[in-house]
């Protein structure tokens, strides 16, 4: 076809859902995906699966992950409200995001992720990521008890198989390259494919193809020029395209600039996302129970300061500044049988060693301060009783940074180490926006006819991020945009 209603840029979770969504309203939809079949599904392909959502009680999470009675039972499952959603995204933000869009969000995320079971999409209890066992009962933490099954390779899979259940027309290896407008109203969009230059004639666009954490010149303008040393752990295909379309028939940019999710990732984890190695596999996010050191050997973060959900993508940025781009977390015989099961796998990089004089023999360290601050640091752990399911005030008094919580002296061996740098996940910088996903201009007024979702909407997130949420807002306005998109289309043609 030469002409569709509505027509998405972009193939990730929050694309698939704007173009499910905008079908569903009754428009015909076109979904260009930039790269070839074999790496389609952008950053969410890449994803470990975990999504937040807002809930009241237990009861409310059976709507979208079959549980039996006696699993049911064992399940001590904390109240996570909206009002509690709502205000983690604003503390880690330092109060910069923008309610109405977090509202948004957080109101829509339980009757979103109902939809997405609806069409397909199957979600499970996040055992391994969220919950220790104790006196018999299953105890969940942090807020984040759900996951897609399969982590994003079986989001995206639900995803597509239901774009084509619905007759959703996809094009691989074409690129939006333009936005025509006609007295200030979308169009038209050109697109690139492997054999031409198209121009599809349609009502609207939905922009959803990310941000620039793929372009390296763009990132090191944005973000500093330490982040060109930065991996890309998801797609390569993320390079601003969608922003600079935009732009160029007036757009608003929005958000945090220099602003991204960034982890801590195996020092040894490719370039760019490897489509071979999905499903987040690289990621070492049991740091709140190390002690982390630089190549200096001195700590940098109060490992304990949180949850891992609400530090770990400011904990990267961190990493990235110290020596090298990489830091150690180390970890003694007392919970290595704790560690979450990525420090399991055979692409995870480790050292061990029966002493810490040993393990540092091994490391690319300062070995002399090294020691010293395991000493230091072993000497300053405070009485208490560690409790990994919960903040447990078991800290340390009298060294900088301290450690808040979960402190325990680095003293049975074997020790580990695992070596990491700094991986961007996502840029934090984006469109101006209303709730519903429409873009707004330079003198906020609508654009007619444009949309967006995902990454490409600024405000959100600033600073920092709590788990979860951006597969989540992903969903939302993918969902919202494409029923804004589809119900312009079917008013105005």
């Amino acid at each position: 076809m030469s002409k569709y209603d509505v027509v998405v840029v972009g193939a990730g979770n929050a694309a698939l859902c704007a173009a499910i969504s905008a079908k569903e309203q009754g428009s015909s939809v076109l979904v260009l995906e930039k790269g070839p079949f074999e790496k389609r599904g952008g950053n969410s392909f890449f994803t470990d699966g975990a999504i937040r959502v807002a809930y009241q009680d237990l009861a409310s999470i059976t709507k979208v992950v079959d549980l039996n009675q006696e699993t049911i039972n064992k399940i001590d499952m904390p109240i996570y409200a909206a009002q509690d959603f709502y205000d983690d995204i604003m503390r880690v933000s330092k109060n910069q995001s923008k309610p109405e869009l977090i509202r948004q969000l957080v109101d829509q995320s339980l009757p979103t992720i109902e939809w997405m079971k609806k069409h397909g999409v199957e979600f499970e209890l996040n055992y391994a990521n969220q919950s220790f066992e104790k006196e018999g009962k299953i105890q969940f933490w942090g807020g984040l008890p759900i996951k897609t099954v399969d982590k994003g390779i079986g989001l995206m899979r639900s995803l597509f198989n239901r774009c084509e259940q619905l007759g959703i027309d996809v094009w691989y290896e074409s690129a939006a390259t333009n936005i025509v407008t006609e007295n200030k109203v979308v169009t038209a969009i050109e697109v690139q494919t492997k054999d031409e230059l198209k121009t599809i004639e349609c009502e609207s666009v939905v922009l959803a193809c990310g941000s620039i954490e793929a372009n390296k010149k763009k990132r090191a303008e944005a973000l500093g020029e330490e982040w060109d040393e930065a991996l890309v752990r998801g797609t390569e295909f993320n390079t601003g395209d969608g922003i600079d379309m935009a732009v160029s028939i007036g757009a608003q940019t929005y958000g945090q600039v220099n602003g991204c999710h960034a982890i801590g990732t195996d020092a040894n984890a490719p370039r760019v996302g490897d489509f071979q190695k999905p499903g987040d596999i690289f990621k070492k996010h049991s740091y709140p129970y190390s002690v982390m050191v630089n190549v200096e050997g001195n700590r940098f973060v109060d490992e304990g300061a949180d949850f891992r959900n609400y530090t770990y993508a400011k904990y990267g940025k961190e990493i990235l500044k110290q020596p090298n781009n990489i830091a150690y977390q180390i970890y003694d015989a007392k919970v290595r049988p704790i560690l979450r099961a990525e420090y399991n796998l055979e692409e995870a990089t480790v050292a061990e060693a029966p002493t810490l004089e040993a393990l540092a023999d091994q490391l690319d360290i300062n070995k002399e301060q090294f020691l010293q601050t395991i000493n230091e640091y072993n000497a300053a752990v405070q009485e208490g009783e560690f409790n990994p399911s919960d903040k447990d005030g078991k800290s340390t008094k009298g060294i900088t940074p301290p450690k808040s919580n979960w402190a325990q002296t680095i003293s049975e061996g074997p020790f580990y180490a695992y070596p990491v740098t700094c991986g961007i996940t996502f840029s934090f910088w984006g469109l101006a926006t209303t709730p519903e996903g429409e873009v707004l201009n330079t003198s906020n007024e609508l654009i007619e006819g444009l949309y967006a979702a995902g990454e490409m909407i600024g405000g959100i997130f600033y600073e920092n991020y709590p788990g979860g949420s951006g597969l989540m807002s992903g969903s939302v306005f993918g969902k919202l945009a494409g029923a804004a998109a589809s119900h312009r289309a079917q008013k105005v043609r």
